[in-house]
């Protein structure tokens, strides 16, 4: 399929959907401020049975992420769960007792050892490294760490990612996330472990949740992502099995301006495996 099917709201797509694997950041808030419309939409879905799950590339755990949605006025009954990238690099964390770890990442990030009993060292004596970010990305681009990312690849470390995105959106900007820094730490040659979309872990998880919302193994026919990330969220669900729904006016806004008018050579270029549909905006 090389065509692309664009639709105005959501209720057009969940005709024998039981649940919807949601993007947050880009689809229910720009990182200032929340998308009354879409979270209208997610609840509609959930009043007429279905579950939804919101995964996330946040490098914190879930109750941080729920958190920051209130803060925005993001409502609980939006959604049924969360499952973020930062919960799965907890995990590692936890299986790996004892071992020193070096933090690149902002403050902010912090809530993610909690808990855990985490050894924090320097670079020259960490046994592995777990990057949740930029110390600074209002001004840093990965380049900035291209020397750190040297250092590291000569130890042979490691570095778990805990934020796969590349960028993400802050208002009407664009800026740097945790996969930029893994992304060049594995072009130089060093090993890298990614947590959460595309990879397949996430969305494990969601589906279990999801499973124990509806009280019976999901029907991956009958789920449906929702995303604003052709690296991420489209290429993470065409790779599990299920459908996707990508919304245009996120990090891609730029990209898509005449999208109706692309050829399918175009098509195939932009998305590889064109989405089930297209929207400008999550409504329902």
């Amino acid at each position: 399929m090389t065509t692309l099917h664009f639709v105005e709201s959501l209720r057009e797509l969940v005709t024998g959907v039981d649940v919807v694997l949601s993007d947050i950041w880009g689809v229910v808030h720009n990182g200032l401020e929340s998308f009354p419309e879409a979270c209208e939409a997610l609840h509609n879905f959930r009043q007429q049975g279905g579950t939804v799950v919101l995964i996330t590339n946040a490098p914190r755990p879930a109750d941080s992420v729920q958190r920051q949605l209130r803060k925005l006025g993001v409502a609980d009954e939006t959604y049924d769960a969360i499952v973020s990238s930062g919960d799965l690099t907890r995990l590692y964390v936890a299986d790996h007792p004892g071992r020193k770890l070096f933090w690149l990442g902002p403050e902010r990030d912090g809530s993610i050892y909690r808990g855990l009993g985490a050894v924090l060292a320097p670079l020259e004596e960490a046994d592995y490294i777990v990057c949740t970010g930029l110390y600074d990305d209002e001004t840093e681009s990965a380049e900035d760490y291209r020397g750190m990312m040297l250092k590291a690849r000569e130890r042979k470390l490691t570095l778990v990612c805990a934020n796969p995105d590349i960028v993400v959106e802050r208002g009407d900007r664009l800026i740097y996330c945790a996969g930029a820094i893994a992304e060049l730490y594995r072009e130089i040659g060093g090993e890298v472990i990614f947590y959460g979309k595309p990879h397949r872990p996430i969305y494990e998880r969601a589906m279990a949740l999801a499973g124990e919302r509806q009280g019976h193994q999901i029907d991956r026919r009958k789920v449906l992502a929702i995303g604003d990330s052709v690296r991420t969220d489209l290429t993470g669900a065409r790779e599990f099995g299920i459908d996707c729904l990508f919304v245009t006016r996120g990090i891609h806004s730029e990209e898509f301006e005449g999208l109706d008018q692309l050829d399918p050579a175009s098509v195939l270029e932009l998305f590889g495996h064109p989405p089930k549909a297209l929207m400008r905006e999550l409504k329902w």
